[in-house]
């Protein structure tokens, strides 16, 4: 038999394939988790609160002797490590990033005039040897300090503020130049098409502080001229997706489209995340029940929002080493995780025009119950379910 005929059979079929290639299946993903700066050592600010000087690490220590005979048993593989300390951050980025997560979102604080919590990001991370692995973005946390990180006081039944998360136009300004020099300008920042990426997580509390939503929305436009001022194409604004930040009275109804939708372009927002699952659903439930609705809300999303929503994915919850009892979700093991983590890539695919940013709450939630850092429960069995779906090239025999 000539051999010419199977050759030009072989042809045909390469030219085939060419003329219908495979999915990209080595498409990068930005997969961002959330980091608490509160497991640092030697910050003056925080000794009011965790007087052991461990930071918040106190409270995931002494469960057990300030709630006697408590099922929450959870340990650090890596001990009560001060993530303020550049070594130990190395380290971090390190198994961070072999494990696919490529992005740190820092909470960040302003209280009284002044940062706070920033020795982490300041001292950790930013003088990290390795710094250049790994990016970061900031989330301003603008809550209200109550009685909750108080390991004495968590039982109290007040709602004293502490300390308040409003800021009036002048603080506002002072906290936008700072970050805009400070971080932004950072070459480890991180921007989609250029543009920094800066989150926002109370809208009440950002227009109570600022005096409407008209000022709130002149304050937003400011910023982005500021950050446009300093090079940038412009900035990316993110909204904490919850209810409390959706819906608002006092809009005008005769607008087109849907009113929440209005509410957060007027603002200037102009893409959303959530933070945790906590916030849009019942989480007393087993993990795959919650990722369901989970996936319906984002869907919600798509249909009711025109800005890009980046998919959201929590470890899970369990407040109960603050307070006591808590909303618990169940059966979020590392596989149940892992499939959810499927979901949100799906997701990202799905939506070839946005980056590709997928939201993890968090690296280190501990005294929530959601963290990826590897623990006497499940081992690293968090981390290598982000790596099996975000990074499988990656070095399978990386020491830990």
């Amino acid at each position: 038999m000539s051999i010419r005929p199977l050759l030009l059979a072989m042809i045909a079929v390469l030219c085939s394939m060419a003329a219908f290639p495979k999915k990209n299946t080595q498409r990068k993903y930005d997969v961002a988790a959330f980091l608490y700066p509160a497991y640092a050592s030697d910050d003056p600010r925080l000794r009011p609160f965790w007087p052991m000087g461990i930071g918040e690490w106190e409270t995931v220590m002494t469960v057990g002797q300030r709630f006697p005979g408590h099922y929450w048993k959870r340990k650090p593989l890596w001990g009560y490590i001060n993530e303020a300390d550049p070594s130990v951050m190395a380290m971090e980025i390190d198994q961070a990033t072999s494990h696919g997560v490529n992005v740190f979102i820092f909470d960040w604080y302003w209280y009284d005039g002044r940062p706070f919590m920033e020795t982490t990001l300041d001292n950790g991370f930013l003088k990290a040897p390795n710094v250049d692995k790994m990016q970061f973005y900031l989330m301003w946390a603008n809550h209200d300090v109550l009685n909750l990180w108080d390991t004495r006081l968590a039982d109290v039944n007040e709602d004293n503020v502490i300390w308040t998360g409003k800021v009036d136009r002048q603080q506002f300004e002072k906290i936008c130049r700072r970050n805009i020099e400070k971080y932004f300008k950072h070459p480890q920042y991180y921007k989609i098409d250029g543009k920094p990426v800066f989150m926002i997580y109370d809208i009440p509390q950002l227009i109570a502080g600022l005096g409407g939503i008209e000022e709130t929305a002149d304050a937003l436009r400011w910023f982005t001229e500021e950050t446009k001022k300093a090079g940038f194409p412009g900035l990316d604004l993110q909204i904490t997706m919850w209810s409390i930040n959706l819906n608002h009275s006092g809009l005008d109804a005769n607008k087109t489209g849907n009113p929440s939708d209005n509410f957060v372009k007027q603002l200037g927002f102009t893409s959303g995340t959530h933070y945790q699952f906590v916030h849009f659903t019942d989480v007393n439930d087993s993990y795959p029940n919650i990722m369901d609705r989970v996936e319906r809300e984002w869907d919600r999303i798509d249909s009711v929002y025109s800005f890009p929503y980046y998919p959201h994915i929590s470890v899970g919850w369990d407040n109960s080493p603050r307070t006591r009892t808590s909303a618990v979700v169940r059966d979020n093991t590392p596989e149940n995780f892992e499939k959810a983590l499927l979901r949100a890539r799906d997701y990202a695919d799905a939506h070839p025009d946005q980056a590709p940013l997928i939201t993890i709450n968090s690296w280190n939630e501990w005294t929530e119950t959601s963290f990826l850092q590897p623990c006497n429960l499940y081992g690293y069995g968090y981390l290598d379910a982000v790596k099996r779906v975000f990074a499988p090239e990656s070095d399978k025999d990386n020491k830990r």
